[in-house]
């Protein structure tokens, strides 16, 4: 369970809560706006609590039960598909699940009162009676007939004799219970996909491994009835396999993420080598095979990979026009320890300015997910409580090839991997770096990694709605470093700005050697427009000192700016005026012309 919410609404819960995330990977603190500040920042509770919960969010709110009862009771539908929802006093006395405690919450509940050093108030007749959760099986296991787990449950907590039937794995999370040899009621333990009768509760455990191979682009529904037809041809239960497996070459293929995704399993990947060490076990070893990818065998080689040193080929390799599958078995369930690699994930992030309140919810999410976070230092501080529990590889300030070539790296090692920047990925950040580095290496274990460019608020932005609306009208961005840009180019595009009266925001303005860029650049801009030009520099946006103040273009001077300060010039048209005790400015659109006379003032 790695996405876990825990909902805080007053100050007197905060220090629970950092209790409680410092417990649970993957936590996170939702604070209410102006009183607690957290992970993620909310306004309105009650909408805040139902969208996560119908989200499939496992919500823990730090605060009245009653609270959460009343926020989600509209949701409460289906007790199967019921996600964790569970109470915890403030101040870390009690912890009471309220709804799907056979579905984490259960567990949960112990994990957290152990962090607090408290009873959980389990209140489900099975934890208490036979120290298991029949509907809550180990990772991996699926229940092919949910609906029989409370009439055996009540069976056994009678004293009523229920027998088990174990034809696949090994089954010690049961063996507390007192089972009878024979019985009318009974627990079967299968990989088989014969149809459960009104007698049984059947468990599948995840023994069973798919082996798939395929020719590049195959359509993902060719690979999917593949595996489908063969499964159903030995009679074998999709609910009892724990992976798909296939080469790393294929770690990229859509068939074999769609395949996985249907399944409601993971894909592993192994390279060449390991499988090719699967060799004396092959059922059809294949020369052809061999001289495209390094082994004798895609399909089956990936299978008994995956399933194990002990795990027997009970299904050998099955062609279709474009694709293979084999079926390995392994003697004990497979846990979330799988052998072989997923696809390596690399997300581009921008945090923005650094406030968590300008974080957006798919930053959140990716860096939540990630194992490593690659970055500057100082960006990776700016994630506070989010950045817990991660491996960080920090790198100097002027280090960004580095830091793009170390987070693909670790993506094609299989890793999930947030590459943070500040503002907005793809504005004078890395985004374009890892694209540029793609490009030009063609590297492919690069290429097979699965990248995504989460965006942010850019400086210009944070800089804008702090003091007012001066880029609602056509504007450009100008960075003023020649450390990769010919002062002559920047010259250019300064002149060009000058001459079509845009507004210009200016990044990286001045540093502690270049001193002389900013006044040459003002002096270009004051050709094209007046003097008294609204110029706004707006430094330390949304973290502690932030300044945002408002000078005329001539008064602009590199002793009045820093790398942490965004200017913005305004154009011709840029307006400032005072209302009370602020200062705003903004940039007419147009709108004014179509503007009626205003009522008359009282």
């Amino acid at each position: 369970m790695n996405d876990i919410a825990l909902v805080v609404v007053s100050p007197a819960g905060v220090e629970t809560a950092k209790a409680l995330r410092d417990a649970l990977p993957g936590a996170r603190i939702h604070g209410l706006a102006g009183r607690v500040e957290g992970d993620e920042i909310f306004t309105d509770t009650m909408a805040h609590l139902r969208a996560l919960y119908g989200a499939g969010t496992a919500v823990v709110g730090v605060c009245a039960a009653g609270i959460l009862i009343r926020a989600v009771a509209p949701l409460l539908a289906d007790k199967w598909a019921e996600p964790p929802l569970l109470a915890v006093a403030v101040d870390g006395s009690s912890v009471v699940p309220l709804l799907g405690g056979h579905h984490g919450a259960n567990q949960l509940a112990r994990r957290m009162a152990q962090a607090l050093g408290v009873t959980p108030a389990l209140t489900t007749a099975g934890d208490l009676a036979l120290g298991v959760a029949l509907d809550e099986p180990p990772f991996g296991w699926r229940i092919a007939n949910p609906d029989k787990v409370k009439s055996v449950a009540a069976a056994l907590l009678a004293e009523e004799p229920v027998a088990l039937e174990v034809e696949a794995g090994t089954v010690g999370w049961l063996a507390g219970i007192g089972f009878s040899e024979e019985a009318e009621l009974s627990i079967r333990v299968t990989d088989r996909a014969a149809e459960p009768d009104d007698h049984e509760l059947v468990y599948h455990p995840p023994v069973l491994v798919l082996g798939v191979g395929c020719e590049r682009g195959t359509p993902p529904a060719e690979l999917i009835r593949l595996a489908r037809d063969t499964l159903a041809a030995e009679a074998l239960s999709p609910l009892a396999l724990a992976c798909v497996a296939s080469i790393d070459l294929k770690s990229d293929e859509s068939a074999v993420h769609a395949l996985a995704a249907e399944l409601g399993i993971p894909a592993r990947f192994f390279p060449a080598e390991e499988l090719e060490a699967e060799a004396p076990r092959l059922a059809t070893p294949s020369d052809v095979v061999f001289a495209e990818t390094g082994c004798h065998g895609v399909a089956e080689g990936a299978a008994l990979a995956a399933a194990g040193p002990q795990a027997e080929l009970i299904v050998p390799k099955v062609k279709g026009a474009r694709t293979t599958c084999a079926v390995a078995r392994s003697p004990v369930p497979l846990d979330a320890r799988l052998a072989g690699r997923p696809q390596g994930k690399l997300f581009v992030v921008g945090i923005g300015p650094g406030t968590p309140e300008w974080r957006s919810p798919e930053v959140s999410h990716a860096v939540a997910a990630a194992s490593d976070l690659v970055g500057y230092g100082m960006y990776l501080d700016l994630l506070g409580p989010a950045a817990l529990g991660k491996t960080r590889h920090e790198s100097a300030l002027g280090a960004e090839e580095a830091r793009a070539r170390m987070a693909l790296d670790l993506a094609a090692e299989g890793r999930t991997v947030a590459l943070v920047c500040s503002g907005d990925p793809g504005i004078y950040a890395l985004a374009t770096l890892v694209f540029e580095l793609l490009d030009r290496e063609k590297r492919a274990d690069w290429n097979r990694v699965d990248i995504t460019v989460a965006p942010g608020i850019s400086a210009l932005q944070a800089a804008a709605a702090r003091a007012g609306a001066p880029v609602n009208h056509d504007f450009c961005t100008i960075s003023l470093s020649d450390l990769l840009t010919p002062w002559e180019a920047i010259e250019a595009r300064l002149k060009a700005a000058a001459s079509a009266d845009f507004v210009v925001c200016f990044y990286n303005p001045v540093s502690n050697r270049r001193r002389d860029q900013l006044p040459r650049a003002r002096d270009i801009l004051l050709t094209g427009r007046p003097p008294e030009t609204p110029v706004i520099l707006a430094r330390q946006l949304g973290r502690p000192g932030e300044t945002v103040e408002v000078i005329p273009l001539a008064e602009l001077s590199p002793d009045k700016v820093d790398m942490l300060t965004m200017v913005v010039v305004g154009s011709s048209e840029t307006r400032s005026f005072t209302a009370g005790t602020r200062i705003w400015t903004y940039t007419p659109r147009g709108y004014g012309k179509k503007m009626v006379s205003p009522p008359p003032s009282r």
